[in-house]
């Protein structure tokens, strides 16, 4: 790079930032926090027409903004896809069409007429998941006897048995319960339409039942011949515990509406609940439905003619992302938008032992923090490590109060490091794969695994507060990062899509605790990003990567993408790379008049290969991040800084004491 041109990068850089950071600072709300919509497929719109024909509260109005949505997520083929660019997929397809021809759109019209053909090219009914099938059978639309049973008595079976209610994870519990006591009541509703033309080769209870593994002697056909036994002695009435299991489980769900917006404030925990609540009996001017029904028509978003659905609200996370990206951008710890945000934050700490105490025993004094709102019962390790790396730097208006929040935040995050060195989103160790076998376990999310995003985040915090690299959990963690390493080089994103985003928060925790950069592993992660950047400077990489890694790195170029690679490529401290300045100027190019960023793409993930989020903050949030990381590097590398850990300056510790040794 000539003298001429990195002084070019660096004025374009400059400019961009206070873009970037009057844009952010414009969208800030008047509490202090930032929040951006979460954007997702059209499944949810689509249920939410099955759910208000079966409830028969059908608002005519509502129904055609719901019929434009859909249709506007149509593809060209008939179909519907589960994320931006990506190939039609059975479960969205049928329930649109089914959503569509509920609301009365003949199936003569030619796009009813694609849809169906993509939905029997798909697979057809036969082929969707045991929640779809469950909302087809409230609608008398898919018959019961071959719905996998999700007993209610699940939730009596405690610590005491190997496998039990709480080895599964926090999301699939919240579905879990309120589906069991659908289950047990079966409160079917038959409408006036049928599905018969999306049987592919026509109707037959052959196809209807979930297919056996080939081999006979496997955990899979172990848990269908179970499912035959259950649904026998579900059919004679021999079931002396279920009286018992009804009412813990109606207990528990109604014990978890307190503190939240909604069962688990997410959709489908919200949506299950609601319908529960009804089959148990509940009237519908029961404080406890209207509550339930006031909290899912908080998740829409409705314009004139559309409207769309949330699966819930990011508040904690966005804001804790924005005011990292600006104090590193340059704002100081005192700017008054920045202190805002971190006093919102820190009321929003939940000083409650929730669920997470059921498989993390330990004597730590309750703390974290949740994506949402409100959401007492189920904080995280991933909002934590986000919150706390937000909080270090921002004394607020109350530094003793910070610095405690702080301590004690820390201390409860690092309790949950698992058995394999590395930290899960939810909960400690809920690692039993033999749950995934059970045959109500497709949808992909019956355990809450360690990853190597989340550890390598929780590094790059305790790397800041300078823990020793040789204190036994950090020690432990690095083993486990090193062995989640894919053969070449990259890392697995867990919550992010998805080699690209592993890869760049590993590389980013590594440097922040001083970990020697310049060793061939890590060389191959490098080299492994700039093997994926594209002809425009960019990276991009979509969600088909979740099921066939030989797409990923394959995606186009996105602003939040190129962000996490331009940053991991800066953890090995040579920001004149070409590499690195073709990354920049993707970004200073793309950027918009008013300092935003445009995205299409989706690069969150919920579950992978079934359920994927377009984060609206990511397009506006870690590009900032990116540049900010830029230029500190070449502001260090003028100074000298003595403090420099591996050339960059290692921020100042927070109050919170590291352990020795």
């Amino acid at each position: 790079m000539t003298e001429s041109t990195g002084a070019k990068t660096v004025s374009a850089t400059d400019l961009a930032i206070a873009k970037s950071q009057n844009y952010l600072l414009s969208i800030q709300r008047p509490e202090g926090y930032w929040v951006g919509e979460l954007m997702v497929d059209s499944t949810l719109v689509s249920d939410m027409v099955a759910y208000h024909h079966w409830a028969g509260d059908l608002d005519p109005e509502w129904q055609q903004k719901a019929i434009n949505h859909i249709f506007s997520l149509q593809l060209p083929d008939g179909g519907w896809n589960i994320y931006y660019g990506g190939p039609a997929e059975v479960n969205a397809t049928i329930k649109a069409y089914l959503a569509l021809k509920l609301a009365g759109v003949p199936v003569t019209d030619p796009r009813m007429l694609r849809a169906r053909e993509m939905s029997k090219n798909l697979g057809g009914v036969p082929r969707l998941n045991t929640f779809s099938k469950l909302y087809l059978a409230l609608l008398g639309l898919f018959p019961w006897d071959y719905v996998p049973t999700i007993p209610s008595e699940v939730i009596l079976i405690g610590k005491w048995f190997h496998v039990n209610f709480h080895d599964m994870s926090n999301w699939t519990r919240s579905m879990l319960v309120p589906l069991a006591i659908i289950n047990h009541f079966k409160p079917t509703r038959k409408v006036h339409v049928d599905l018969q033309e999306l049987y592919p080769a026509g109707y037959h209870e052959r196809d209807l039942a979930p297919a056996p593994d080939p081999d006979t002697f496997t955990f899979r056909n172990f848990f269908l011949w179970l499912d035959q036994l259950l649904k026998f002695v579900e059919s004679y009435r021999l079931r002396p515990f279920r009286r018992l299991a009804l009412k813990k489980a109606e207990a528990w769900m109604i014990e978890r509406f307190e503190g939240s917006d909604g069962l688990c404030a997410i959709f489908p925990a919200m949506l299950n609940s609601l319908i529960a609540l009804k089959a148990l009996g509940y009237a519908k001017d029961h404080p406890l439905i209207l509550r339930a029904e006031r909290e899912l028509k908080r998740l829409e978003h409705q314009t004139e003619d559309s409207l769309r659905i949330e699966p819930c609200f990011s508040p904690v996370w966005d804001s804790a992302i924005v005011t990292i990206c600006l104090h590193e951008s340059g704002l100081p710890g005192n700017h008054p938008a920045l202190k805002r945000a971190c006093t919102w934050i820190m009321d929003r700490e939940i000083r409650f032992r929730g669920d997470w105490y059921h498989k993390n025993r330990v004597d730590a004094e309750p703390s974290g923090w949740v994506f949402e709102y409100n959401n007492k019962w189920n904080p995280d390790v991933d909002d934590t490590a986000m919150v706390l790396l937000a909080l270090r730097k921002i004394p607020t208006d109350d530094p003793k109060r910070r610095d405690e929040c702080f301590a004690r935040g820390l201390k409860w995050m690092m309790t949950f490091q698992c058995k394999d060195g590395g930290w899960a989103a939810f909960d400690k160790n809920c690692t039993k794969s033999i749950l995934e076998k059970v045959p109500f376990a497709d949808h992909n999310a019956m355990l809450d695994p360690e990853c190597a995003d989340i550890t390598a985040r929780i590094l790059e915090l305790i790397g800041y507060e300078g823990w020793d690299i040789h204190y036994h959990q950090v020690e432990k963690a690095l083993d486990y990062i090193r062995e989640q390493q894919e053969e070449d080089g990259s890392w697995y994103g867990r919550w992010g899509v998805n080699y690209i985003y592993g890869t760049w928060q590993v590389l980013r925790g590594l440097r922040a605790l001083g970990v020697d950069m310049n060793q061939p592993w890590l060389f191959k992660a490098r080299d492994w990003l700039e093997s994926v950047q594209h002809s425009d400077g960019g990276w991009g990489e979509r969600c088909n990567t979740y099921d066939d890694p030989v797409f990923k790195g394959r995606g186009p170029s996105t602003a939040s993408q190129t962000a996490w690679a331009v940053m991991g490529l800066l953890a090995f401290e040579e920001p004149s790379r070409p590499s690195v300045q073709r990354g920049l100027e993707y970004l200073t190019r793309k950027q918009n008049p008013d300092g935003s960023w445009t995205e299409d793409e989706v690069t969150g993930t919920g579950f992978p290969r079934v359920f994927y989020l377009k984060y609206d903050m990511y397009r506006n949030a870690w590009p900032l991040l990116a540049l900010a990381t830029y230029r500190k590097l070449l502001r260090s590398e003028r100074i000298g800084n003595a403090e420099h850990v591996n050339g960059f300056v290692r921020p100042q510790a927070s109050a919170a004491a590291a352990p020795a040794k």
